[in-house]
């Protein structure tokens, strides 16, 4: 949609720093009146941003496609999205193929939040999400899984999501969307926009703008806490 009114997106451009009006690039410096930090996971790459978000993995696998009777004997007939009440989230759909696509948590978190591509196809935590399918639904037998994959999102220390922007700097923020993003950075992205702009709107009056979080703790305190706290709920 961008590029069609003529947006020129720069690609493989590398923030080095985000300050007030400025944005420096390992290869120029944007400047402009509002900036928008929106880089979720990634966000610990920038200078003293460490602390701000965690990153987390969230893996999937897919079915191959199946027939409308197992969906029928599954519930998934109108083609619902599903979750259950269990601590280490997990979710799925039907997909236009007629796959069902499943993922949820598993992979540990790496120490000082690094970001692992390796850990995106972490054998481990893909079996224990087939091991969780099938046991959701018996009707599947034994259906090939014929995708794994996975990707990693940013968890603020409060686990909630935010939207920001101080008019007086130019800098806005969104995200922490802690694997929710998908539908949550649509109405972020309108909701910068009114505050931008100045537009008063039910948007701008939601319960999460203007949320702040404290930093994550310091390694090796983090590192501790989150492994901990990931094996109790695994346990729960």
């Amino acid at each position: 949609v961008l590029e069609a009114r003529g947006v020129v997106i720069y690609e493989q451009s590398e923030v080095t720093s985000i300050t007030p009006k400025t944005v420096a690039t390992a290869a120029a410096t944007v400047t402009a009146d509002v900036v928008i930090r929106a880089t979720e996971a990634y966000t610990r790459d920038l200078p003293g941003e460490r602390r701000t978000l965690i990153p987390i993995y969230s893996l999937m696998v897919a079915t191959e496609p199946l027939g409308d009777a197992i969906f029928d004997e599954i519930g998934l007939a109108n083609r619902q999205t599903f979750a259950d009440d269990r601590y280490m989230v997990i979710y799925g759909q039907r997909t236009q193929e007629n796959r069902i696509a499943f993922g949820g948590r598993g992979v540990p978190y790496a120490f000082g939040s690094r970001i692992v591509p390796a850990l995106e196809k972490h054998a481990q935590s893909h079996e224990g999400i087939v091991a969780s399918l099938r046991e959701l639904f018996p009707a599947l037998g034994d259906a090939e899984i014929t995708h794994r994959w996975g990707g990693v999102l940013g968890a603020p220390r409060n686990w909630k999501p935010s939207v920001r922007f101080d008019p007086k700097t130019g800098l806005g923020t969104a995200g922490g969307y802690v694997g929710e993003g998908v539908a949550a950075a649509n109405l972020a992205g309108r909701t910068l926009a009114d505050l931008i702009v100045g537009n008063g709107s039910d948007r701008t009056t939601l319960p999460w703008v203007g949320v702040t979080s404290r930093k994550w703790e310091p390694e090796p305190l983090r590192f501790v806490g989150v492994r901990g706290s990931r094996a109790l709920l695994g346990q729960a």
